[in-house]
């Protein structure tokens, strides 16, 4: 009898362990079931924003370093070496064009003037009694046989040859006069003087020759010119007909404008950027030559050209490009890339008017993949 229950017991037992089993197996079972359904669930793509392209105007500005130097500059120096007597100017004076600036003395050159005219007057007598001569020998020969037609020869050379010394005489003593003209030295434009570099009973001389620094230097100032390098890049954009703004550090809140007047037409073989000169009024002198400027240079674009959103551009390390779906294909189309403004790039292709391009276009996309978009402008 026990021996029964003992064995009933150890069935029950057996047979809870065999559906328990039963159950953990269905269960694991029914998970990689659905396991498995979650695998094969195909996610769909999402549908690529593209664009219509446009032409498009962009425009923007240049922010380069310029310098204001004057419209006329120049260094005075003593053309004949001499010595100063009187400085009628000083640093910062306002000159006018001819004013006197400076005399200087050098005795040897009245010398040699005094000799000259003493030449001159001299040659003036000669021609004048040889050419008496001749009007008498003119006059008598109107009588048959009184002079003989070689002695009449003989005293129009001799006047010739006076008349040529005479004249020589004339250039000599002019040029003596004019190097006399020379010890003053007089402003050759309106201006403000900017430098002195001699005292008086100072020697002078030509530059290297008996001064190393000018007598003065001489600023024309109510007109200056602002000097900008424009780079390679951009020389393009501006014309003749282009306006700048600029300020300076010294009149921080303050803005000035001004014209382009002059273009140097050709690129600084170092720099490889174009020169580019303003004139700027200046009448008050608030400006001083040598500022140095930060001037915003606008860059008006052309209206023809294609702006796109920056997103559209995959600057890769080969060459920036595009994407362009034709018939649900993507497209690489490589572009050179303009100028950036406002989230819009300006780029330069093999493109089309109205071409469909991809808004946010990047590497992951492939050349040929077929892609699916939805078009919004």
């Amino acid at each position: 009898m026990k021996c029964l229950l003992k064995c009933s017991a150890a069935g029950s037992f057996v047979a809870v362990m065999i559906f328990i089993a039963g159950m953990e197996s269905c269960g694991t079972s029914s998970a990689k079931e659905e396991a498995t359904d979650k695998k094969t669930e195909v996610v769909e793509p999402a549908a690529l924003e593209t664009f219509n392209l446009q032409n498009g105007q962009l425009n923007s500005s240049l922010q380069v370093p310029g310098e204001l130097v004057s419209y006329q500059q120049v260094d005075l120096y003593a053309k004949v070496n001499s010595f100063i007597k009187r400085l009628l100017v000083d640093v910062g004076s306002e000159v006018r064009t001819g004013q006197l600036l400076a005399v200087m003395e050098a005795p040897e050159i009245n010398s040699q003037l005094a000799a000259a005219e003493s030449k001159l007057k001299s040659q003036e007598a000669v021609y004048i009694a040889s050419k008496a001569t001749y009007d008498r020998l003119l006059e008598t020969s109107k009588t048959p046989g009184t002079v003989s037609p070689n002695d009449l020869e003989i005293a129009l050379a001799k006047q010739k040859s006076d008349e040529a010394q005479l004249e020589a005489e004339k250039a000599a003593y002019r040029e003596i006069a004019d190097t006399k003209n020379y010890l003053e030295i007089r402003a050759p434009f309106n201006g403000v003087i900017s430098a002195r570099n001699v005292s008086a009973g100072a020697y002078v001389g030509p530059s290297g020759k008996g001064s190393d620094l000018p007598i003065f230097t001489l600023q024309e100032q109510k007109k200056l010119r602002l000097v900008i390098s424009v780079p390679e890049a951009y020389a393009s954009y501006l014309n003749g007909k282009s306006s700048v703004r600029f300020t300076v550090k010294g009149l921080p809140n303050q803005f000035f404008k001004a014209n382009v007047s002059r273009l140097a037409g050709a690129l600084d073989t170092k720099l490889r950027s174009q020169r580019t000169e303003m004139d700027v009024i200046n009448n008050d002198k608030k400006l001083l030559p040598g500022m140095i400027a930060e001037v915003d240079v606008p860059l008006n674009g052309n209206a023809n050209t294609f702006i796109v959103p920056k997103t559209a551009v995959v600057n890769s390390t080969v060459k920036p490009f595009v994407i362009k779906v034709i018939n649900n294909k993507a497209q690489w189309v490589k572009v050179q890339m303009g100028r950036t403004a406002e989230g819009k790039q300006e780029i330069f292709g093999d493109l089309s008017l109205h071409d469909v391009l991809i808004k946010n276009a990047n590497e992951e996309i492939r050349d040929g993949q077929d892609v699916k978009t939805v078009l919004k402008n």
